[in-house]
């Protein structure tokens, strides 16, 4: 029987190979974590390609260790991956330069000529420094002015979906739901962008130098002997368009409507409502693929986001990881006792989590700020201020995704690894006075992978179908009225403003240090 689906889940922090049934259950997982990034620069940070491939292969070979059975049953495999990272490949499917990865903060300082006309048009709407925002961080212009061998060599330039799909299928093709990145990319029309588009013209690629494009469910191919060989998945299995890896975690949550916001705890925090509509919360900030064919997922997002807790406790969490070792727990749960210890609001201790510069909101002078310290105030209070922090970072998000589309959300599904947490997902439902949900299973980005996989082949007839079979919610949190009081003060009244009043002080700190400023 031909009745098991894999995802291959290449993320920042680890690639993980992942087997579910038609029920959305979670029956083998693989994982690796990527402890090799290369950092020539402070800012810089890029990766192998041939290595992402061998570690996603090295996690299927585990899984048929695992239950060998798993390998003759698997009815078609799909690729969620990170989003934004590019590498430059030639014709033979070879890297000729490694992936540069979303958070690489490198930027050209060449940038091709836009026709005048364009630039006037940029200037009357108020966005020339977006687009030359958009110019500078792109990969492919930094390739063209460091790299113009390599540029010129390339015969495409893939995301991390395009690299694992081509070395699966052979085919220089991947999933417009996957399709987030500095590329000329039409985000209302679902397709590369027409050649009168200005995105030609400020970014130095060409249309020969892009890959086919195919709709989320769509069969891109099979898999070939030689991957067959690599990874053990049989040769002739089909390879069936996904999308990246924070559309397919709404889906794999159960976030179909627009009513049902879908939070993402992970190395970036964001807030989506998918929609068969396409939305601009902010102006000429697109809607993202969704991981559902012709439909939109308009995103806020929070930059490093739970990157946050991580950096807590590397710098202020060594007594509960050791404590954890010793007890045989996993850290998370010292430190949602950590967070009890504290009363919502955290006695007024207050963090705005824009610790990286963006283009707009927030701008390219954006930094963090805590505010509120006094002498009762201990790492527990830190901690919780984090956690309450992004989440009041989401809520303004929610109130910009409500305003524009004039949807009002009436309850939450958060996925990513920040959803484990009970006092998290707590928070989470006092902060935005909504019912929370916390999925079956936490790897939401494969099994929402898996779900387009199903639906492409056949298996469930449609999405609504694979949400009720494939996704269900283990544990729901509901708001605590007391807290929400509490929330909602300290939110309106202090976060909310917060950000436009240290602006000017964030600028005067850029003028005076330098920093923030990216390498080149």
């Amino acid at each position: 029987m031909k009745d098991l689906l894999l995802s291959i889940d290449l993320g920042t922090q680890s690639v993980r190979a992942l087997v579910y049934d038609l029920q959305g259950n979670l029956l083998g997982r693989q994982q690796q974590v990527f402890s090799d990034y290369q950092r020539e620069h402070p800012g810089w940070m890029s990766h192998d390609g041939e290595g992402f491939w061998q570690a996603a292969a090295a996690c299927c070979q585990r899984l048929w260790a695992q239950q060998r059975e798993w390998q003759e049953r698997i009815a078609g495999v799909s690729v969620t991956t990170q989003r934004g990272s590019i590498v430059p490949m030639d014709a033979s499917g070879n890297c000729l330069a490694p992936v540069l990865i979303w958070l690489d903060q490198r930027q050209a300082s060449v940038l091709p000529p836009i026709h005048p006309l364009w630039r006037a048009a940029f200037a009357v709407a108020g966005v020339a420094g977006t687009i030359a925002t958009l110019q500078r961080d792109a990969e492919v212009n930094w390739w063209a002015q460091h790299a113009p061998d390599v540029h010129r060599k390339t015969h495409k330039f893939m995301l991390v979906s395009g690299l694992l799909n081509q070395r699966l299928s052979g085919r220089f093709a991947d999933s417009i739901g996957s399709q987030v990145a500095y590329l000329p990319f039409d985000y209302k029309r679902h397709a590369w962008a027409p050649g009168s588009d200005w995105k030609w013209q400020a970014l130095a690629v060409r249309p020969e130098q892009l890959p086919e494009l195919l709709p989320v469910g769509s069969r891109i191919g099979e898999v070939t002997r030689e991957a067959s060989a690599t990874t053990g998945i049989p040769a002739g299995t089909p390879v069936i368009a996904a999308a990246a890896d924070k559309a397919c975690e709404i889906l794999g949550s159960g976030a179909l409507a627009p009513e049902v916001g879908a939070l993402s705890y992970g190395t970036t925090a964001t807030i989506n409502l998918t929609s068969p509509r396409y939305l601009e919360h902010t102006a000429f900030v697109p809607p993202y693929p969704a991981a559902v064919a012709g439909h939109y997922s308009a995103e806020v997002q929070i930059t490093r986001g739970f990157w946050l807790v991580s950096w807590f406790k590397e710098q202020f969490g060594h007594p509960e990881r050791a404590a954890a070792e010793g007890l045989g727990v996993a850290p998370e749960v010292l430190f949602d006792e950590l967070v009890a210890q504290v009363p919502p609001g955290s006695l007024g201790l207050t963090l705005q989590p824009t610790w990286s510069p963006g283009i707009r909101e927030p701008g390219p002078e954006a930094k963090g700020a805590i505010i509120g310290f006094g002498e009762a105030h201990t790492r527990a209070h830190l901690y919780r201020a984090i956690l309450e922090g992004l989440a009041y970072a989401l809520r303004s998000g929610r109130d910009k995704l409500e305003k524009k589309s004039g949807v009002h959300m009436k309850e939450l599904r958060v996925s990513g690894g920040g959803s484990q947490s009970d006092a998290a997902m707590q928070l989470t439902a006092d902060v935005f006075n909504l019912p929370t949900a916390r999925p079956h299973t936490h790897e939401t980005s494969g099994l929402g992978a898996a779900m387009d996989c199903a639906v492409g082949l056949g298996l469930h007839r449609d999405f609504e179908t694979a949400v009720a079979e494939m996704t269900r919610v283990a544990r729901w949190f509901e708001p605590q009225p007391e807290a929400v009081r509490t929330y909602d003060a300290l939110y309106r009244e202090v976060y909310s403003p917060l950000y436009g009043r240290l602006k000017p002080l964030y600028q005067q700190i850029q003028k005076i240090t330098g920093y923030p400023a990216r390498s080149h």
